[in-house]
């Protein structure tokens, strides 16, 4: 199997069920704490664009960090910016980050979903 690497954080009752799921299926995982060392900016902008998501799908819009930041700047003006932008904003604060992040050879994944998982783990 493919090197598989999660950007996790250990407060995170999804990524703990992501971790879960991929060492159920016997994928052992390098795990990264999000929080602790969160992704360059470099490497979230090569995430951002390998993954096809929106910049949106990137944001832990449930978060304390993200909340603040659309008070400080609102909400018009996160949408706005660009990838570069928004790489470098959550780079500066992990728990700006939606979690968790798979990486999988050259799939990358935000989020858990478990159909997602076995499209990428299928035996």
């Amino acid at each position: 199997m493919k090197d598989v690497v999660i950007y996790s954080y250990a407060g995170c009752s999804t990524c703990k069920k992501a971790i879960a799921w991929l060492k159920a299926h016997d994928v052992t995982p390098k795990v990264i704490p999000i929080v602790d060392a969160p992704p360059s900016a470099a490497t979230l902008q090569k995430l951002m664009k390998a993954s096809g998501l929106p910049n949106a799908k990137w944001w832990n819009t449930s978060g304390e960090a993200y909340r603040a930041l659309v008070a400080e700047r609102g909400k018009d003006a996160i949408a706005a910016l660009s990838t570069a932008e928004v790489a470098k904003l959550l780079s500066e604060n992990g728990k700006r980050i939606k979690r968790p992040v798979l990486v999988a050879g050259d799939t990358i994944l935000v989020g858990f979903r478990e159909e997602a998982y076995e499209a990428v783990f299928a035996r």
